[in-house]
């Protein structure tokens, strides 16, 4: 029981710095310095203006639940530990 936490508790770790990363990613290929390089908007007589983008509020709280959840499975390997002969 105490390495399947401990690796799960890992697993958690990096799957949601992944997501981290890849959210971050999103962002940057989503925002406003991604206009000036669109081949469509570098044509004569052509204005392109960065209007919006979407709310991405749920993303950013899929990445806080997901290291709520790695907290949480860390702090289940103390009492994972203590039911353990590894513990005196």
């Amino acid at each position: 029981d105490l390495t399947v936490t401990i690796v799960t508790t890992f697993l958690w770790l990096v799957s949601t710095s992944a997501w981290a990363k890849a959210l971050a990613d999103i962002k940057i290929s989503t925002g406003p310095s991604i206009v000036p390089l669109l081949e469509s908007c570098k044509a004569p007589g052509i204005a392109c203006h960065f209007a919006s983008v979407t709310r991405m509020g749920t993303l950013n709280v899929s990445v806080v639940f997901g290291l709520l959840n790695m907290i949480l499975w860390g702090g289940n390997i103390w009492f994972v530990y203590k039911d353990t002969s590894l513990h005196n």
